[in-house]
């Protein structure tokens, strides 16, 4: 019998609810899943070998449809003005409805470790409907070797059934679609979106949740290391270059998007990557472009020619979200073991449309818990239906749908690491600079790579600054390889006047942002934000 055709006499799928599967297939690696995944008209296989799927009606996350137990327990450590809650019976309704769902059907389980520091290291199984969702989790989480079972029960288990919809008026929901996590049942249940990030960022939900309560620090980053151990974090929403500027071929990568900071210093969550794949050239980006030429990764949304299945990373016919999971051994340069010691640098990213911040600037440890809790990036003016002119985008800690406590746990986490450690911070504009981003250029890569460089290696701390007038920030007179008239934004607009308007228009907006987080701090943020009204 081969590993794809495993059965088994006894049900250990029954601990969960599941009681009449049909054939359940146990920790397969790629081969057998591509297998599967083709046969049952799952997926295609590209030209170079990638594995190509499409997620239907959602082509990315459905934050809106995600729900956290109301459970004594958890109840009080829960951020709920940011989560939207169902109660203990409504979850129950839904995993009876769940696990009814799969009587008969066959089932890919994926033991899985999450965690590269052993001692917040959590046992995972996944369970899917797909073949190539339990590749996609494979791709994306600590692998364990083909066939592995957990010893004992894991720590937390997902059940991913796309093809099962929940009535909203049963149940309480607002839609079919469901995303449902019960930190006292220790599960997940999704429901009605075959987009794989849901599995993903639900169980970086629950890390977000557990390792707060260990006293660490849970991030929503990339992470990269030196030759001389010197690690760096990069914060940022999507569109600011976080997974680019990370994956830099003179550091190691730890990770792309999710770690932690303990007491030993940096650690990677994942096993994988999941890069957006839109507009990917060999000459952007050589080495994730590289990953989708092999066999393993997986590709999202990613539209092929039917005839030759060459891949078209420029059509955005499905979606602009287009992605690729793969292993973190598929780039050439990882760091070992997926880890790194406490940052010397840590970068918040930025894509300013409005044209007004510097493209770097040095923030003190309560500047980077004020912007850290803003947690900004604009919208550019043309990308949306109605959008006229650059729109403020404020996401709290670079990652606002992931969170499970309330902002200021992590913001508290942040300074306390920065003030122990020495960690500087410098907050990087990729955005635009000299105009709103309607009038002018973004910021070139290779200025922003210089400044990055500069920071990385201590170039920056010797060189004098000037303090932002409308912002705060220290800003850098000088950076090797930078013109100097890029560095200060008001000299690059013509228009003084009009910098000084949108500086103040850009600083209101931060600071009616940050009015729900007032009442929140144990210290008086407002005042290491915008001063100018």
């Amino acid at each position: 019998m081969t590993t794809s055709e495993r059965a088994r006499t006894d049900n250990p799928l029954q601990v969960h609810g599941i009681k009449n599967p049909g054939k359940v297939h146990w920790t397969l690696n790629a081969p057998h899943l591509y297998e599967q995944s083709v046969a049952r008209d799952e997926a295609i296989i590209a030209n170079h070998g990638p594995l190509v799927a499409t997620t239907g009606k959602f082509t990315g996350r459905t934050p809106r449809d995600k729900y956290i137990v109301d459970e004594p327990s958890s109840r009080d450590h829960i951020w709920w003005d940011g989560n939207k809650s169902i109660s203990p019976d409504q979850f129950d309704q839904l995993h009876k409805l769940v696990t009814e769902h799969t009587d008969g059907r066959e089932l890919f389980v994926q033991d899985c470790l999450v965690g590269a520091d052993l001692k917040y290291q959590l046992k995972v199984r996944i369970i899917t409907e797909m073949a190539w969702h339990n590749l996609f989790v494979r791709n994306m989480f600590i692998r364990k070797d083909p066939g592995s079972i957990h010893e004992g029960e894991p720590d937390f288990t997902v059940i991913d059934v796309p093809s099962c919809l929940a009535d909203p008026d049963e149940f309480g929901l607002r839609s079919e679609q469901f995303i449902a996590l019960s930190f006292e049942k220790k599960l997940v249940l999704i429901g009605g979106t075959e987009y794989g990030g849901e599995m993903k960022k639900s169980i970086f939900s629950v890390m977000h949740y557990e390792l707060p309560l260990q006293d660490v620090f849970s991030m929503h980053c990339s992470a990269n290391v030196g030759d001389e151990g010197d690690t760096a974090l990069f914060f940022g929403l999507s569109g600011t270059g976080k997974t680019t500027l990370s994956t830099d071929p003179k550091r190691k990568l730890i990770g792309d998007d999710e770690h932690g900071w303990s007491d030993q210093g940096i650690f990677n969550f994942e096993g994988g990557c999941y890069a957006k794949m839109i507009n990917l050239s060999a000459e952007s980006e050589p080495e994730i472009y590289q990953t989708t030429r092999m066999f393993g990764t997986v590709l999202e949304n990613v539209v092929t020619d039917p005839v030759s299945r060459e891949i078209d990373f420029d059509d955005d016919s499905l979606t602009e979200n287009t992605r690729g999971a793969y292993p973190l051994e598929s780039l050439p340069n990882v760091a070992e073991n997926s880890v790194g010691d406490h940052p010397t640098a840590v970068i918040f990213l930025t894509a300013d449309a409005f044209g007004v911040l510097p493209p770097i600037s040095l923030l003190s440890p309560e500047q980077a818990m004020y912007h850290f809790l803003s947690g900004y990036t604009a919208k550019v003016a043309g990308t949306e239906v109605g959008l006229t002119e650059p729109q403020a985008t404020f996401s709290t800690c670079f990652g606002a749908p992931f969170l499970a406590h309330r902002p200021t746990v992590y913001a508290n986490l942040l300074r306390d690491r920065l003030k122990k450690h020495g960690s500087r911070v410098y907050l990087v504009n990729t955005g635009w600079i000299g105009g709103p981003a309607s009038e002018s250029d973004r910021v070139p890569i290779r200025f922003t790579r210089s400044m990055i460089d500069a920071a990385l290696s201590k170039e920056l701390r010797d060189v004098s600054t000037t303090t932002d007038p409308v912002f705060g920030f220290e800003v850098p007179d000088e950076c090797p390889g930078v013109p100097s008239n890029v560095l200060k934004p008001r000299d690059a607009w013509e228009d003084k006047e009009a910098y000084d308007r949108q500086a103040r228009k850009l600083a209101d907006m931060f600071r009616e942002n940050f009015k729900k987080f007032a009442h929140l701090t144990d210290e008086d943020l407002e005042q290491y934000g915008p001063q100018v009204s």
